[in-house]
């Protein structure tokens, strides 16, 4: 991406951030990768809101600067995403007050109750807690890079990524509405799951559009697939480690079945 059109659009993803309150002071970090070795990132202690285009870091894929400005000390959580998805050319960091409620509370966003959500996010997975700006935040983070277009990060906050810059908002947005929603309804007296007919219907809809691709989890159940498996709801069979590295074996008809249960239980 060319570097004067990429700062242009930090700093207005920045003002986006810092106005819809997902971050506050110096919090968050937003970066694109120019080409296959630059990164263009937020500096270190800047208000999102009131960053300029000349004040933006570069570096290079292993966290060195190619210029004057120094990159946020969370940067290490972004060159992770570029490592490990090629696919991936945005990463946006910041503290959505009620995705970071969740992950504050020990939660991941995963129950399904927007056909919205599962079509263009699928689940939120919550990794462990990690000290921030260190390789334990980091470490924490890869299980789950892989398989997930968003990440929230307990007791710290949230990540999402994408292609572009828009694209990655546009994840980080959809993960905080859907955290404010599961908040009111809970304090409605609960959500209405999805009926699991539904949740087939709509796993078959991102299949058909492309968004699942081999060898990755399903956005909308969490479970890793086999090779050539675009998703495990397609009549194959999928495996799940387990805590002591086995696996288990799911049929379409088990695993939508247990996306159910895994609903009727909360």
């Amino acid at each position: 991406m060319d570097e004067i059109e990429a700062g242009k659009l930090i700093i207005e993803i920045g003002r986006l951030l810092y106005e819809r309150s997902y971050v506050v002071s110096s919090d968050g970090n937003v970066s694109v990768r120019l080409d296959e070795n630059r990164i263009l990132a937020t500096p270190t202690q800047v208000s999102k809101g009131r960053m300029t285009e000349d004040g933006l870091a570069i570096t290079d894929l292993d966290g060195n600067a190619l210029n004057d400005n120094k990159a946020s000390s969370e940067l290490a959580m972004h060159l992770l995403i570029y490592r490990m998805r090629p696919d991936i050319n945005a990463v946006c960091h910041a503290h959505p007050p009620h995705g970071t409620a969740f992950s504050v509370a020990g939660l991941g966003i995963d129950a399904p109750i927007l056909s919205e959500v599962i079509l263009t996010l699928g689940c939120v997975p919550l990794t462990d807690y990690g000290t921030p700006s260190t390789s334990e935040l980091t470490d924490s983070m890869k299980p789950f890079v892989e398989h997930h277009n968003a990440l929230l990060m307990a007791n710290h906050g949230a990540v999402a990524y994408g292609a572009d810059l828009w694209q990655a908002f546009d994840r980080l947005e959809t993960l905080e509405h859907t955290a404010k929603i599961a908040i009111l309804s809970r304090a409605l007296g609960g959500a209405n799951n999805l009926p699991n007919d539904a949740i087939e219907k709509l796993i078959n809809i991102r299949e058909k559009a492309g968004y699942l691709n081999e060898n990755a989890r399903c956005q909308s159940c969490g479970y890793l697939h086999e090779a050539k498996i675009s998703c495990g709801l397609d009549g194959n069979s999928i495996n799940k480690p387990n805590s002591n590295g086995k696996n288990f074996s799911f049929t379409r008809e088990e695993l939508i079945e247990l996306l159910a249960q895994i609903a009727n239980s909360r």
